[in-house]
C-alpha cells in the first residue's frame, strides 16, 4: 500500500496516455464496463456472504439467549432468590 502514496499525479497521467495508446480509444470503455461488472459482482458476493452470517448468527441468538436466560436468575424471574 505504500507504494500508491508514492505515485503522484503526473506518474498516474503518465499511466493513463500508456493505456490509451495501447488499447485505443473504442477498448478502453468496453474494459471499463468490465472492470465495473467485476466490481458490482464482487460487492453482490459479499453481500451475500454478510446476509448468510447474520442470518445464521441470528439463528443461533435464541437459544443462546435461553441458556443465559436459564443461568441468570433475575431474568429468569426468580428475582426474590436474586437479591
Amino acid at each position: 500500500m505504500k507504494l500508491l502514496g508514492v505515485i503522484g499525479g503526473s506518474e498516474i497521467i503518465v499511466i493513463l496516455l500508456i493505456v490509451l495508446v495501447l488499447f485505443g480509444g473504442k477498448k478502453i470503455p468496453e474494459l471499463m464496463r468490465g472492470l465495473g461488472k467485476g466490481v458490482k459482482e464482487y460487492k453482490k458476493a459479499m453481500n451475500g456472504v454478510e446476509e448468510e452470517l447474520n442470518s445464521a448468527i441470528n439463528a443461533e441468538e435464541p437459544s443462546a439467549r435461553q441458556k443465559n436466560n436459564a443461568l441468570d436468575p433475575m431474568i429468569a424471574g426468580d428475582e426474590q432468590n436474586y437479591q
